[in-house]
């Protein structure tokens, strides 16, 4: 069945699943910081909805790949990219509403029936995603996470008992959620105290909002959150130690594989007697482990004797990281060729931003975590790459990582600012004049609309004008930019720009301004045509 917007989905099918993964993204990155805000439980790290995102973000790739066209194909990859994506409790928790989904669907495969999810099926695969989630935690505490995720599916069935409509089906589920979110301020003394609801929580109920936007056919709006903090003076009382109201000091996780479930389990109870706040999921080739300990070695040793874990990461609580002069690196995002050679001859380590894999916030924090600094500066080339970007910094600090963003939000934003970086300098002296240098830079560009012919020009993401032939609207677009002044002009073509158009709006625009430096560079980008940038 094919995704009509405004439409109510009768069944929940491929097309579906992916502006889900897509809608949730968007939510997450919304509501990111305030989800942060709310965490104090287990750890106060303010780092849940980061983890969410994070986690998602990494995933999405998977489910819009279109190598497969069968539901059960695409989100079991999905699944497997979200269990090995998980970032904290929360990120792990959420990982098995993706496998609840997929083992629901794999059983209706298996038995012949469609692959796609009425309202019954979403029940049985939200019932599916808690006793995942729950048999995966080895000490389970009510008013968190799970007790959302228990609400929600307790909600779905009770409405699938007597409607399969997956619109009905998908409300109660969020209703259900939503109040058991609220009950969790109640149902843990630290939430009590601080006034605020579980954060976990507060993202598994954006993950169903964001699915009530799909299946109802309506676009998703930001919405205000009044009922996430209390409007009353919180509680005060409890102290915090070390990060974690005296619990243990390190987060340690890492993916295991080549294991059974018997190892897995005896596993789960060496950690359990390490520390607390255990989580082991996923299976049967790769598992996703979790745990709060005071000795991080004997946790990975404990995975050893398991299987082989990989892609382990440990953080202290209170960790800091000081920045150095002197030890600066720059992680660019670029999204042609061209752009990428010139952002690398400059000294920056490139992420790739294509538009078959757009930059995530994953695919950044690894590249800062492999810089040989102490201090990493982030330069995204867009605003989707500038939400990563943050949501990338946000991590790496919460493991200890020193790493910054340069609010670029245009490729020849970023130019400006890379050509100002001094590797000599401190990070705090190179964020200062590097940013200035992007907001410094008025930006435009040419792009090819739909329609043969439709040419548009647009100056700081606004069109301005239009036409049928790109140097002229070219042109326009560099006037109006100049219309304010400036010294130097940078135009970067796009691999969709016919050759020597670029060359043509420099000779007319300095044929007006002999004075002006103009810069031209084959930037490769699959879109826009043309770049502008005046400084």
């Amino acid at each position: 069945m094919a995704v009509v917007s405004g439409e109510r989905l009768s069944r929940l099918d491929l097309a579906g699943v992916r502006r889900w993964a897509v809608t949730a993204r968007a939510a997450l990155t919304a509501h990111r910081r305030e989800i942060d805000d709310l965490n104090v439980f287990p750890v106060p790290d303010g780092d849940t909805g980061t983890n969410l995102l994070i986690t998602l973000d990494a995933a999405v790739d998977a489910v819009r790949s279109p190598d497969s066209t069968r539901l059960e194909d695409v989100i079991a990859a999905f699944a497997r990219a979200t269990t090995e994506s998980a970032r904290g409790n929360s990120g792990v928790i959420a990982s098995q509403l993706a496998q609840g989904i997929s083992e629901v669907c794999r059983e209706q495969a298996a038995g012949g029936d469609e692959a796609s999810l009425d309202g019954s099926g979403l029940a049985r695969a939200l019932r599916r995603a808690h006793d995942l989630a729950r048999a995966g935690v080895t000490r389970p505490v009510e008013g968190t996470m799970l007790t959302v995720a228990r609400a929600a599916a307790e909600g779905a069935e009770a409405a699938a008992r007597t409607s399969t409509d997956l619109y009905a089906v998908t409300s109660a589920a969020l209703g259900a959620a939503r109040d058991a979110l609220d009950a969790t301020r109640e149902q843990l003394p630290v939430l009590r105290r601080a006034g605020v609801v579980d954060a976990g929580g507060a993202g598994y109920v954006v993950l169903l909002e964001s699915l009530e936007h799909v299946v109802g056919g309506s676009g998703w709006t930001r919405t205000e959150r009044d009922g996430w903090r209390a409007h009353a003076t919180p509680d005060p009382g409890g102290d915090v130690e070390d990060g974690h109201e005296g619990g243990p000091a390190y987060e340690v996780m890492y993916l295991l594989e080549q294991t059974d479930g018997e190892r897995v389990r005896v596993l789960r109870d060496a950690l359990d007697g390490l520390g607390d706040s255990v989580l082991v999921v996923g299976g049967p080739q790769v598992w996703n482990v979790h745990a709060h300990v005071d000795d991080p070695g004997a946790a990975i040793e404990a995975g050893l004797a398991a299987g082989r874990p990989r892609r382990i990461a440990v953080t202290h609580f209170a960790a800091t990281a000081v920045p150095v002069a002197g030890q600066v690196a720059v992680v660019a995002c670029a999204a042609g060729p061209g752009l990428q050679e010139a952002f690398a001859a400059a000294g920056a380590a490139v992420v790739a931003d294509e538009p078959d894999r757009r930059v995530s916030a994953s695919r950044l924090l690894d590249a800062v975590r492999e810089a040989a600094s102490s201090s990493v500066l982030l330069l995204p080339d867009d605003a989707e790459s500038l939400l990563a970007a943050e949501a990338a910094a946000s991590a790496a600090g919460a493991d200890g990582l020193d790493a910054h963003v340069v609010r670029a939000r245009a490729a020849v934003q970023a130019i400006a600012a890379m050509a100002v970086f001094d590797p000599d300098a401190t990070v705090q002296d190179n964020l200062l004049v590097m940013t200035g240098a992007a907001a410094g830079t008025r930006q435009g560009a040419v792009a090819f609309a739909g329609a043969a012919g439709d040419v548009r020009g647009l100056v700081e993401d606004e069109v301005v004008t239009s036409g049928s032939d790109p140097e002229l609207v070219g042109v326009a677009v560099a006037r109006l930019l100049l219309s304010a002044g400036g010294e130097l002009l940078t135009l970067v073509a796009g691999a969709e720009l016919p050759e020597g158009v670029a060359a043509a709006v420099r000779e007319q625009v300095r044929a007006d301004r002999p004075e002006l430096e103009v810069t031209v560079l084959d930037g490769g980008q699959a879109a826009p045509a043309l770049l502008l940038g005046v400084e």
